[in-house]
């Protein structure tokens, strides 16, 4: 027998359909939708699934990527061919997860500033809005404090095991670190 629990949110993630001939199709609205309104639902914080319509494959990460493409390609580029270059070397490296979980977090930090920013900014009068322009370095580095100490911790977890994966790949040819 299933408990009631009121304190549950019945959660809806949206399906979109995605056909061969590179259609996506929203199950919710019973019409077919383009890459720019999936990232309006992105941008509104809607949850959603885009699914291959003949094998069912999830391929949510993959219309990801596209929209960043796009959004790499059309305007202001976020990442430098650099950064970029130093993602790529992740890739089947040891630090793989661990510069993953690194990014993610960090990115959670940054989200979680551009919030509390966003909540504080809506009682401001233009005025306040001067003032908070003005002091916005001291204000972003005490916001930030603790993002960076975390950031900091993580990356020292990831020279550790970068440290423990090097003894023992040293281990296996005999060789002592």
């Amino acid at each position: 027998m299933q408990s009631k629990n009121t304190s549950e949110k019945n959660i809806h993630t949206r399906v979109i359909k995605k056909y061969p001939n590179r259609r996506l199709y929203d199950t919710d609205t019973s019409s077919y939708i383009t890459l720019s309104e999936v990232k309006e639902l992105v941008m509104s914080s809607e949850l959603f699934v885009v699914l291959d319509a003949k094998t069912g494959v999830d391929l949510t990460r993959s219309i990801l990527l596209q929209i960043i493409l796009e959004e790499e390609t059309n305007g202001s580029p976020m990442f430098t061919a650099p950064v970029l270059a130093n993602v790529i070397r992740f890739y089947g490296h040891a630090m793989q997860g661990l510069a993953g979980g690194y990014l993610e977090k960090n990115i959670q930090s940054l989200v979680e500033i551009q919030t509390k920013l966003g909540e504080q900014s809506t009682a401001f009068t233009p005025e306040m809005w001067a003032q908070f322009m003005a002091l916005q370095p001291p204000v972003l580095q005490s916001l930030m404090g603790e993002n960076l100490e975390q950031s900091k911790n993580i990356f020292s977890k990831m020279q550790e095991q970068m440290q423990k994966q090097t003894g023992q790949m040293l281990g296996v040819f005999g060789i002592k670190s």
